[in-house]
């Protein structure tokens, strides 16, 4: 790893630990030339997946295609930064979890529902407005209805 500022090509780990969402490793680094502290981030990523659209392109997976989509629904409401991550991590454990080198943008769009139907409702039902294309109130009204519900069944049992 070069340094950022001399761009010398020596540099040692300093120190190596799981970023906040566990799916990556953050490792703090030392130039051996001038000293310079800096910090990088490893992850794994999902290479040589390909999304087919509704309209049957296909093109190749982008991880800040699903962020962006995740933080236009998240976008006013509480979140760290570490717990973003996380939830893009799961998001992405779960495309994963599929092991096929084509998954159709409907599939990826199921997905983040799921996780954003845990993480924060209200993103869940701005998420699903836009996905799910609703056309009238109606529609908003009943897919919110059954988010109320769920919970209430949930209680019910304990």
């Amino acid at each position: 790893m070069r340094c950022p500022i001399c761009n010398a090509a020596d540099t040692k780990v300093v120190d190596s630990r799981l970023t906040g969402d566990g799916i990556g490793i953050r490792r703090r680094r030392e130039c051996e030339k001038c000293e310079f502290r800096f910090s990088t981030v490893e992850r794994v990523e999902l290479l040589d997946l390909a999304v087919v659209k509704r309209d049957g392109r296909r093109e190749m997976y982008r991880r800040e295609k699903t962020a962006s989509g995740l933080r236009k629904a998240l976008e006013k409401r509480p979140y760290t930064e570490d717990q973003f991550q996380a939830l893009l991590g799961e998001v992405e454990r779960m495309i994963g979890r599929t092991r096929r080198d084509e998954i159709t943008s409907s599939e990826i769009g199921e997905i983040v529902m799921g996780c954003l139907k845990k993480f924060d409702k209200v993103a869940y039902i701005r998420f699903a407005s836009v996905y799910r294309s609703f056309e009238d109130v109606d529609e908003f009204a009943k897919e919110l209805g059954a988010l109320l519900a769920a919970p209430k069944k949930r209680k019910k049992n304990k």
